[in-house]
């Protein structure tokens, strides 16, 4: 239509002042006396032989002023992506050695006494300092009701001890759900008839964030979707005296098919029922339907109430609406983890050379920041910040 408009219907010149998008009132002023403006030694650029020569549109506003140099885009850039940005997600397992995920290039179970330290040196001298752990639990110590979540002596509470005895100032967030120790892998303690069990499991949610803090955590996570849960943990922390460690709710975690590389980190993914006990496939019976949008401002308002502090959507690119219907409607700061699947993708199509790996990344993390996240939950975090070094 407006190539229409520009060339008229037959290809003829029409008037620029035809189109609504240009200037009509006031007349163009006149130009500078040439003869008077100092003589330069720059050669005019030159014009790919065959090009039309035209006279210039009569345009009001040219946007691509705005954007004729490096100098000038960076002044005008909305948004920034910054180390202080991301959360950098860690395994830990009870071992010595690291070992590899391989459905998670460059990403491995850490040494808790060793590795794990060495990894988060590394992000602080990137400049990332704030981490999330995540604890592979030994099989012999998972049961149906996940008390190896609370054990004060557990994996997840000596990391996080070693960590704050190591870094005192770094930003230590944990994940509060059962699935990590649970024979059944759910976030939730399953019933016989495959019913997730709210509020028991809630009772037991409160008890392991409390161990979480107890060990020196800065801010507790509850990924499991339990509802209440939020609520009956501050009340749980104010109890104790942990007035000042936040929460991050995983406010919007949707039931998402990208959550195979994490699930298969800390073999967690739900188990095979039996007749006699029924267990869920997946955790839908929980976590939000991907085809939902109004359901997550429902979220929001529960968590917001209930005392939350942060307030998470996970995935973060396939749900870039949901992290803006949360920041459009909450003053609180809004998290995005830029889950597993993400990260396995993008490194699965640069190592076959479909995309450039560094650009690809950035560019999904500036997506999220742009769509209104405060902060990024990322396996990329140390990459990137060390990308942005670069820049």
């Amino acid at each position: 239509m407006i190539a229409a408009a520009f060339f008229g219907s037959a290809l003829t010149p029409v008037k620029h002042r035809e189109l609504t998008t240009q200037r009509s009132i006031t007349p163009r002023a006149k130009a500078v006396d040439v003869d008077l403006a100092p003589p330069t030694k720059r050669v005019p650029p030159k014009a790919p032989e065959g090009a039309p020569v035209v006279p210039p549109q009569d345009l009001a506003s040219r946007p691509r002023r705005n954007r004729r140099s490096a100098t000038v885009r960076e002044a005008f850039r909305e948004t920034v992506l910054s180390p202080s940005n991301f959360i950098y997600p860690i395994f830990v397992h009870d071992g010595e050695d690291d070992i590899p995920i391989k459905s998670m290039p460059g990403q491995a179970r850490l040494g808790w006494k060793s590795g794990m330290i060495k990894k988060v040196r590394e992000a602080r001298a990137a400049g990332v300092n704030q981490v999330v752990v995540f604890p592979k639990t030994p099989d012999d110590l998972k049961s149906a009701t996940a008390e190896e979540s609370f054990n004060p002596n557990g994996l997840a509470q000596r990391s996080i001890s070693l960590l704050k005895d190591t870094f005192p100032d770094l930003e230590v967030y944990t994940d509060v759900a059962l699935d990590p120790y649970n024979t059944m892998g759910h976030d939730g303690m399953v019933r016989s008839d495959g019913v997730i069990m709210n509020d028991e499991t809630v009772y037991y949610l409160c008890k392991q964030a409390v161990s979480q803090a107890r060990a020196g955590a800065d801010v507790i996570s509850p990924s499991d979707m339990m509802d209440g849960r939020v609520g009956a943990i501050r009340d749980a922390l104010d109890a104790e005296g942990f007035t000042n460690v936040a929460i991050m709710s995983y406010t919007a975690k949707y039931n998402s098919a990208y959550y195979g590389p994490f699930r298969d980190a800390l073999a967690s993914a739900p188990r095979p029922g039996t007749e006699e006990w029924r267990i869920p496939k997946d955790k839908a019976e929980y976590q939000m339907d991907p085809a939902n949008f109004r359901e997550c401002l429902r979220e929001a308002a529960l968590d917001e109430a209930e005392g939350a502090d942060i307030m998470m959507v996970k995935p973060a690119g396939a749900y870039l609406d949901i992290i803006r219907a949360l920041k459009d409607n909450s003053a609180l700061p809004i998290s995005a983890y830029q889950v597993s699947g993400e990260y396995s993708m993008l490194k699965a199509a640069a190592a076959a050379g479909y995309l450039n790996e560094k650009d690809a990344v950035l560019e999904s993390l500036i997506s999220i920041k742009r769509a209104g996240a405060d902060l990024t939950l990322t396996y990329f975090a140390i990459d990137a910040a060390k990308w942005l070094q670069e820049v």
